[in-house]
């Protein structure tokens, strides 16, 4: 068998690589080998709203709208340093409004993302890329990859059948096997080795129904661990331990022991399932936080969770993976056109997907070490903030989490899928925080691009990838680009806040005529230009003869939330 891409894997990685191929090169011979047959559970259902664009733009996404998975608000935690429940919404105040479903791709549910039934939503994909024209073969494994040197040779399948491809694609998740193959080092940078025990319930009830067909997803603090608790549909949810491996060695006890001993011990959770039964299919896996040297070769490339993985407490596998699957894709389009080196459309993608696994990894380290419910995960959190040089003092764990870089790879305002607001706001609900505002704290505003360099840095788009210029400097990254661009032009001319201001509001309305730039501009305008000072490329100073601006009220997107169950 002879074609132009080989995948391993037909989860949401492979199927999403394949139909984006297609989508845009029709006359690609494109294979997707599954060694399974679909459908099949799979743990990893809880989305974040990003995989909503990526399946509006592959064009399933009123297919997986159909399913009629429950709409995720958002999610209620028992988390840091109180044990009362908070939430994190997508949305204002939680509040979905009613409308019918199936819905469009618009409005709020731009906003909202699925919780879903991976046996369900991953054939969606899978039958998807087929009917695009990708030739699927499940029950179908890759038992050998031959290789020489750094190239691969073909692909062996259980069947006995020999493939050779153009390109090879390793989507078979954490078990890597191109990965292995090429003997890929792997390290472990955060010290967050844990595993998940979960099983599927029936009939559980919902913690909140809101709107029609949402709710958030839990997440339950327990002395040892934490469980997830996620409606999957009407009638079925999934219910999950994670907790460290060395916790569950020293226990002396048995996975499902412990899981049952957790659900029990949580009143939240252990209400909900009152009258909900098991499917009796109790499965564990690892959840170790890896990330792999390199994820390209000659002619191969490690999509998702072959070549990274970051704790699932952020939620954030599948959008990485999707994210993944659709840049390596653009990728190998651009490979073939040839409009740029393979070379750089190679490294690009690899500095990418090397930085968003990072970035989920240092705050997912965050996240543990600033629990402080973990009552017999002491040791364990300490030695997880001491390998990363994290000090949780109020006045150090802003700086902490500033030096991951608040203007990320994505072009994001934020870190790890979250936005600074948002991580703002975290400072309540875990290790509290000094943050000032430094908007609101300083009136003069000068550009600092001193010893910063000019590159070239791939943007994904419409089948290809762009190239955008990006000032760099320690390890930051500076786009040219959207809000970032307007900000240092603004400031290459003016320094005082009010000339600032005037010069913003001129932009503003010279572009009033564009739909929704005003919404847009005005939104993003406060936090990226705070992004741009915390990250060093503004710096901001107080002249007491001039007025200062009042900083902007954003809005709180966490906020406490009542305990049902008393506890």
């Amino acid at each position: 068998m002879d074609c132009d891409v080989a995948i391993i894997g037909g989860g949401p990685g492979g199927s999403t690589l394949g139909t984006y191929l297609k989508k845009h090169n029709r006359k690609l011979n494109v294979q997707i080998f599954e060694r399974e047959v679909f459908p099949r559970d799979h743990v990893g259902e809880s989305h974040l709203p990003l995989i909503s664009t990526y399946l509006d733009e592959m064009g399933v996404w009123d297919r997986v709208e159909a399913a009629n998975f429950p709409i995720k608000v958002g999610a209620t935690y028992k988390w840091g340093n109180t044990k009362e429940l908070w939430d994190f919404d997508f949305i204002q105040d939680g509040v979905l409004k009613e409308e019918p479903r199936p819905a469009k791709f618009e409005g709020q549910r731009r906003a909202t993302a699925f919780q879903v039934d991976r046996a369900i939503y991953d054939k969606i994909l899978l039958d998807y890329a087929k009917e695009m024209g990708c030739e699927v073969h499940e029950g179908v494994g890759v038992s050998k990859v031959h290789r020489n040197g750094d190239r691969v040779e073909s692909f062996e399948l259980s069947t006995g059948e020999s493939v050779t491809a153009r390109y090879y694609i390793d989507a078979s998740g954490h078990i890597g096997m191109l990965r292995r193959a090429m003997d890929v080092p792997v390290e472990y940078p955060t010290g967050l080795q844990n595993i998940a025990v979960w099983e599927y319930w029936q009939n559980a009830e919902w913690a909140e129904s809101i709107g029609i067909g949402g709710t958030r997803v839990q997440v339950m603090s327990v002395g040892y661990g934490w469980i997830w608790f996620i409606p999957l549909s009407p009638t079925r949810t999934s219910v999950g331990l994670v907790m460290p491996v060395d916790f569950y060695k020293e226990s002396g006890k048995r996975p499902e022991e412990l899981y049952l001993n957790a659900l029990a011990s949580e009143p939240l959770i252990a209400g909900l399932l009152k009258n909900a039964t098991r499917e009796d299919k109790l499965a564990t896996t690892k959840d170790w936080s890896f990330l792999a040297s390199r994820m390209y070769g000659e002619n191969w490339f490690l999509v998702g969770e072959s070549s990274g993985f970051a704790d699932p407490i952020l939620a954030a596998g599948l959008s990485i993976t999707h994210a993944a699957a659709r840049e390596a894709a653009f990728t190998i389009l651009e490979l073939d056109r040839g409009w740029f080196t393979a070379d750089w459309l190679k490294e690009e993608y690899q500095k990418l997907q090397e930085n968003r696994v990072r970035n989920h990894q240092r705050f997912a380290a965050y996240w543990y070490s600033a629990n402080a419910q973990f009552s017999d995960l002491r040791e364990h959190t300490a030695k997880i903030a001491a390998q990363n040089g994290l000090e949780l003092s109020p006045e150090k764990a802003w700086q902490w989490l500033a030096q991951g870089g608040f203007i990320d790879d994505d072009h994001m305002v934020g870190t790890a899928t979250l936005s600074l607001s948002a991580i703002k706001d975290l400072g309540t609900f875990l290790t509290p925080m000094e943050i000032r505002n430094p908007l609101g704290d300083n009136n003069v505003f000068k550009l600092n691009l001193a010893g910063a360099k000019k590159v070239q840095r791939a943007k994904y788009a419409k089948g290809g990838v762009e190239r955008f210029v990006a000032y760099q400097r320690d390890g930051q990254t500076l786009p040219m680009g959207g809000v970032f661009e307007i900000l240092v032009k603004t400031l290459e001319k003016y320094s005082t806040i009010d000339e600032i201001l005037a010069e913003l509001n001129r932009i503003a309305a010279s572009r009033s005529h564009e739909p929704g730039f005003q919404t847009w501009f005005t939104s993003r305008v406060p936090s990226t230009f705070e992004a741009m000072i915390v990250s060093g490329w503004i710096e901001a100073s107080l002249d007491p003869s001039r007025r200062t601006m009042q900083a902007p009220n954003e809005t709180p997107v966490l906020h406490w939330h009542s305990d049902p169950s008393g506890a």
